[in-house]
């Protein structure tokens, strides 16, 4: 399937097509790079290597906006390759990963002993379903590009602007939770249960006042996000919208990143979080939203209100399930 069958799928804006195979086709090196600048800096992060994983992040992402900037438009005599630039700086962070663990942390160093048949099963038992979980929320937010992407130039570029400003905060919810499934994740291992339970109530507590101020900030942002892009009258008032719907989503999503994506995968409680995510997005946000745009054929701001429903609504059983504490397990 070529870039633009790809894009055919997503949109039916020939303009849209046309940009976005380009895209695809530069993009697919770097996710590639990514992967496993990603798989490393995870094995820094659980072995005290933090502060290094977090330079080593922060000095690419500046130097994927820097050459992002160079090499779109062509500045100091450089080509202007476009979407070149972010698969370069992926490359580069993928090989800073790799050369410091292989020269500096021997515990991680890869050879050529096999894992035991026990520990292959334990791995697999744990990871499988966060790997599906991952394929399950993967292709749900797909599909609501998908769902926007038909529903006109200007629903896309709102929804891009509004997707843009919210994955920024979302970026902290996926770092606190991450940090908070590694803490935990220590003291299950180390048996310190009671202590765990505590940091867990901590954490949970932290990432709702954490949510709610995220959703305030964005709310108090977006009219000046809504005057620096330049869109149509129409666009911007999708816009408006989407910010808002935006602000509560955050709220959700703050929590679901600390459970979902933190502490129960922490203690090996990863099934909870692929039927959680799979029932939301596929039983009932992915079809609503469907029959609002194809079917009902409501509103722009319908269909995103359908669609930004799913951090919200699983909140009641993400609760529910953090206090049977089927989490608090070593699973070591």
């Amino acid at each position: 399937m070529g870039a633009e069958n790809i894009m055919r799928f997503f949109t039916n804006e020939e303009e849209l097509i046309a940009l976005g195979s380009e895209y695809l086709r530069w993009v697919g090196l770097s996710w590639l790079l990514s992967a496993v600048s990603q798989v490393y800096l995870t094995f820094m992060k659980n072995c005290n290597a933090v502060n290094l994983s977090t330079v080593i992040s922060s000095v690419t992402v500046v130097l994927n906006v820097v050459l992002n900037a160079v090499l779109i438009f062509g500045l100091f005599g450089f080509p202007a390759l476009q979407v070149a630039g972010a698969a370069l700086v992926t490359g580069i962070q993928a090989v800073w990963c790799v050369l410091y663990v292989t020269l500096r942390m021997r515990e991680l160093r890869l050879t050529g002993a096999k894992a035991d048949a026990v520990f292959r099963r334990k791995f697999w038992e744990k990871v499988s379903p966060i790997l599906l979980n991952e394929l399950a929320w993967g292709g749900g937010f797909t599909m609501y590009s998908v769902v926007m992407g038909h529903l006109g130039t200007d629903a896309v570029a709102a929804n891009s602007i509004a997707n843009i400003s919210k994955n920024l905060i979302v970026c902290v919810c996926y770092g606190l939770g991450g940090a908070g499934g590694i803490l935990v994740g220590n003291e299950l291992g180390a048996n310190l249960f009671e202590e765990a339970k505590q940091d867990g109530r901590k954490l949970l507590r932290a990432s709702v006042l954490c949510g709610i101020f995220k959703g305030t900030a964005l709310l108090a942002l977006s009219p000046l996000i809504i005057g620096l892009v330049d869109l149509t009258p129409a666009a911007k008032a999708y816009l408006k919208g989407m910010l808002f719907m935006s602000s509560y989503y955050l709220a959700g999503k703050a929590i679901n990143s600390m459970t979902i994506g933190g502490i129960f995968p922490a203690g090996g409680d990863s099934r909870f979080g692929l039927i959680c995510d799979a029932v939301t997005l596929w039983c009932v946000t992915v079809p609503l939203g469907c029959l609002c745009a194809f079917v009902l054929r409501l509103p722009v701001l319908a269909v995103c209100f359908a669609l930004n429903l799913d951090e919200v609504i699983k909140l009641s059983a993400v609760f529910r399930h953090y206090r049977k504490y089927g989490w608090v397990r070593n699973i070591t």
